[in-house]
Parts: C-alpha cells; structure tokens; sequence
C-alpha cells in the first residue's frame, strides 16, 4: 500500500507559489525518509501479485506442479477461489482445488497435467485484500509443461554393471534360505565379504553357491576378474551418476514422498527427501517404456508391501535411484534395479525382481532376487 497522508501535504506543498525551493527539497526528503520513496507514483489502495510459480513464460515445468500466486498483502481468503484463481489449456479450464494461506494462494490441479503444453494461470480482479480492495487489474502467466515422450526417459545404461543381479562395494551377506538368479560380486572386497553363502573351493576367477543359480565374484579371484570388477563397479557409479543427474523431472515431490496405492506413468520422478511404499504402487505401461526414481533420502518398501507391472511394463526398465539406504520390508515384493549409494537391505521373505547394486554392502535374509 501507498500513504496517502505523507504524499498529501508534499502534493499541496509543491502549488504553493511562494514555497521557496530549499522548503521543497526539504519536504522531499521527509517524504523519503517515512517510506514514500514515489511521490509520483498513483495513490492505491489495490492489492497485487508479486510473485509466481512456475514464472511467466517458464518451460520445463513438472507436471504434477502446484501454482501459486504470492500477494503484496493479506487478501480475503473467501475471494481465493476456483472462480477467481484458474488454470487453462487453450480454453479449457483444468480442475483444480484452491487454497489460500497468509499471502499465497495455490491451485493444485485434479489431474496429472499433460506434456510438453501451454497453460495459463489467472488471478481476475474479483480477488480481494481485507479491504475489500480488488485487484486493479487482472494477474495472468503462462508456462509449459516438461516435453516428455511417451515411453518416458532414456533407459540408463548399466555397463557392465548389467551382468550381475547382486552387485557391492564392501560386501554381500545373507541368512536363511535365500535364492539368488543371476550373478553376484564383490569389489574391492575380497570373498571373505561374502558370507552366509557357503562358497565352494577352491576359486578360480569364480566360486559357487548353493544359494546362487550362477557364479560368484571378487575382487581376489584369478584375472581376469579383479580388472572387470573394476570396471563392473566403475560402470555401476556411472550408471548412479547419470540417474541421479536427469534434468526437467516429470513429477516432482510426488505424495510428499509417500506414493502408497499410486498408480505411476512412465517418467521421471524426484523428490528431495525420502520415499515411502507402505502396500502398494503399481508402475503402469509398455514394454519398452522407461521409470526413473531419484531418491534424495531413503527408500523404505514396508512389509508386505507390493510394487506391481501392468501392461507390459518390464522390471529391467525401472531405475530407483536412492541417495540413502533402501529396506525392502518382510516379505516385501518389489520390482526394478536399485542403485543405491548406501545399503540395501532385504528383510525375511521378500522377493526381488530385478538387481541390487550398491556403494557399500548388500544383505539378504531368505531373500529371492532373480535378474530381470
């Protein structure tokens, strides 16, 4: 807001004739020093908007984003409506629920809002302060979405990170009767990190296992092995890097982290903490269509719970990257390849359809995991 009772005696200061000039400059600046740095400028009593996300004009925008508007002043939360704050595509209205808090009103859109399109967000001039002051103009803003093809990202590339189900740094351990389909290693640990699984002797450039429906590696076996489990775990920190460093994410924040019973697109997904399954998500699509999770935090799947494929969708294309640990529940079933920095851990009974390469250790506990 201006101040009008400053601007007023500077006004009729300034016609009178006779006024000497030192008495104007010196009205001035009193009038600068209490805040009316704009003599000149309209006096109003109008609220505005000063502030929006996404900006004007912005692309790349998420699409599962919420819109805001920030106001100059408090407004009257009765006039922050589905009326008076709206969200078009051309002149299609989008659903949407309006909320308004402190300064703020925010549209969060019904659905999930399409690809690579325009829309237009607008504050008309019904929106009022607690005045009852209306917006002297209306505030409209225009961004588009992210431009995503319908298989979702490019697949990331494991290297030859791919020829292993199990894959660690420091070590791989398990109890219980576990089944393991698929290769598993260890570098730079030695076999001696492998434990539980009762590796048979003497090794050669690999051992054996009961419990594994393939060969055992590390980093002390006869070469060739050493050199490509070098390059094995080389490839898997890429493959981390270029999950993790993915730009213009279709969704983000998803749930605030917790995605329970959500069916999920094709895309890709990021969230600034930690994600949480405790039932269900189901991963819907093609065969040759491509999910990226990137995980800031944990990655805890609860006991029980369930990620299910529809349509086709493949295991061996669901990337979950995870800064934190991961913890698959008892009797957990999850699907994917999970590159983690950290831990993964797989509590009694769950079964895993897809791979496990991690920074550090990998521990099973009557675990089923089989190679997608």
């Amino acid at each position: 807001m201006y101040t009008p009772i400053l601007r007023m005696p500077l006004v009729r200061a300034l016609i009178q004739p006779g006024l000497a000039a030192g008495a104007l400059v010196a009205l001035a600046v009193f009038a600068v020093a209490c805040g009316d740095s704009s003599p000149t400028e309209p006096l109003t009593d109008a609220p505005r908007v000063i502030s929006t996300r996404p900006g004007n004009a912005a692309t790349g925008v998420a699409r599962n984003v919420a819109v805001t508007a920030k106001f100059s002043e408090a407004m009257n939360p009765t006039s922050i409506n589905a009326t008076t704050f709206t969200l078009r595509n051309g002149l299609t209205a989008v659903p949407g629920v309006v909320t308004f808090a402190g300064v703020t009103a925010t549209l969060v859109p019904s659905n999930v809002l399409a690809p690579n399109t325009t829309f237009t967000a607008t504050i008309s001039v019904d929106a009022e302060d607690l005045d009852g002051d209306s917006l002297a103009t209306a505030k409209s803003w225009t961004f588009t979405t992210v431009a995503t093809s319908p298989t979702g990202p490019a697949i990331v590339n494991l290297g030859t990170a791919i020829n292993y189900v199990i894959l660690s740094k420091s070590g791989i351990s398990t109890t219980g009767a576990t089944s393991v389909v698929g290769n598993i290693a260890v570098s730079p640990a030695a076999a001696t990190y492998i434990t539980g699984f009762g590796l048979s002797a003497p090794p050669t450039t690999f051992t054996t296992s009961a419990l594994v429906t393939g060969q055992v590696f590390a980093a002390n076996y006869n070469p060739p092995t050493p050199a490509a489990l070098t390059t094995a775990v080389l490839d898997m920190q890429t493959a981390y890097t270029n999950a993790a460093g993915r730009t213009l994410p279709d969704f983000v924040e998803l749930g605030a982290g917790n995605i329970n019973g959500l069916t999920l697109a094709p895309g890709l997904y990021k969230w600034g903490t930690g994600v949480l399954i405790p039932t269900s998500v189901t991963l819907s699509g093609g065969a040759s269509d491509v999910w990226i999770f990137q995980i800031s935090q944990n990655l805890t799947v609860g006991n029980g719970a369930m990620v299910t494929l529809t349509g086709g969708a493949l295991a061996r294309n669901v990337f979950w990257q995870v800064a934190g640990k991961v913890t698959l529940g008892t009797t957990a079933n999850f699907k994917g390849v999970i590159l983690s920095k950290t831990l993964i851990s797989m509590n009694t009974g769950a079964t895993v359809l897809g791979r496990a390469l991690a920074q550090t250790a990998v521990t099973l506990n009557a675990t089923a995991i089989t190679q997608p």
